[in-house]
């Protein structure tokens, strides 16, 4: 998969100057089911051209810049989200930079300066809600507009339903509340995948090596999304690509502390006895456990972190 960073860049402009494309445009948060069922859209119509294939994303989530007081959580940083879309089989992702001046640009111009003239658009594949443009004034109609003036045709894609009885459709603000609630199966089925956060292991202060189970405390991003505290499931990945299970604790660990101001997350790796320290680790969370509470004592503690562990064992081997 090619990364288009710049309009100037655009393959469009040199070996693929022949092709035409077809594109979806989209935050693409978490790569989803939802999304992915569009980018399938795009492959088959794509094939049926003879086309491009071409993902237009974000390098940050737009509310960020456009609302950032209330801006969300997201789900994947711009390297995961390319390497989720670069397994979906698409030829190419234009990633644009959205900082202010991006946030004014009109619809039209838009349309005219990457669809028409970057990426020489034959098809546009979106969702049936989709809105784009300086205060969101882009939609599906003004789409048709534009193409019956540029040549290309616009196809909005009904959305993909909850496959868990609940009358919504799949998207990341789902995802989002799913975490929020602990409901990792539920956030699982609409990711279609289970939910990663990344990190860098950073020193702790060793508590846990002094009760018997060291942990690795990952250092996640203040922007990105993370379940609700608790105890989970999980899977570890390091930066050699070896994967271990692995309980994991995210909270304020109140048996120690007293008005945390922020959610840390350590991880226990099974069968696992080595330096983690300086690392960049991948963690997925597999299943929700229990919720964090307070200890009487470190022995009670190390009697309820044992029972973690075993059942940590047993949810990630029921699931994989």
């Amino acid at each position: 998969m090619r990364v288009i960073t710049s309009v100037a860049d655009t393959p469009f402009s040199s070996d693929w100057s022949g092709d035409r494309s077809v594109v979806t445009i989209g935050v693409y948060d978490g790569v989803h089911r939802g999304h992915r069922a569009v980018i399938v859209q795009v492959r088959d119509r794509a094939a049926k051209l003879g086309a491009k294939t071409v993902v237009i994303t974000f390098d940050r989530h737009p509310a960020s810049v456009v609302r950032p007081e209330s801006a969300p959580p997201v789900l994947t940083n711009i390297e995961q989200k390319l390497e989720l879309l670069s397994n979906t089989g698409v030829d190419a992702t234009m990633v644009v930079p959205f900082d202010e001046d991006q946030s004014h640009e009109t619809p039209v111009h838009f349309v005219e300066r990457v669809l028409v003239d970057a990426l020489r658009a034959k098809v546009v594949i979106v969702g049936e809600d989709f809105r784009f443009g300086h205060m969101r004034q882009g939609n599906i109609t003004l789409l048709r507009e534009m193409g019956e003036r540029h040549d290309f045709a616009v196809e909005p894609l009904a959305l993909v339903p909850r496959a868990d009885g609940i009358d919504e459709p799949v998207s990341s603000t789902a995802i989002r509340r799913a975490l929020a609630g602990g409901e990792i199966d539920t956030a699982t089925r609409m990711l279609g995948a289970f939910y990663e956060v990344r990190g860098r292991v950073v020193d702790g202060d060793k508590r846990g090596r002094t009760i018997g189970f060291p942990t690795a405390n990952v250092e996640v991003p203040r922007q990105m999304c993370l379940p609700s505290d608790g105890v989970y499931a999980g899977l570890y990945r390091r930066a050699n690509g070896d994967e271990h299970m692995c309980a994991i604790n995210l909270g304020r660990r109140p048996t120690f502390y007293r008005n945390a101001d922020h959610a840390l997350l350590e991880a226990y790796l099974l069968d696992f006895d080595g330096d983690l320290y300086g690392e960049e680790a991948a963690v997925k969370f597999v299943a929700f456990l229990r919720s964090e509470r307070r200890f009487d004592s470190v022995d009670d503690l190390r009697r309820q972190l044992s029972l973690d562990i075993e059942h940590a064992r047993s949810a990630v081997v029921g699931r994989r």
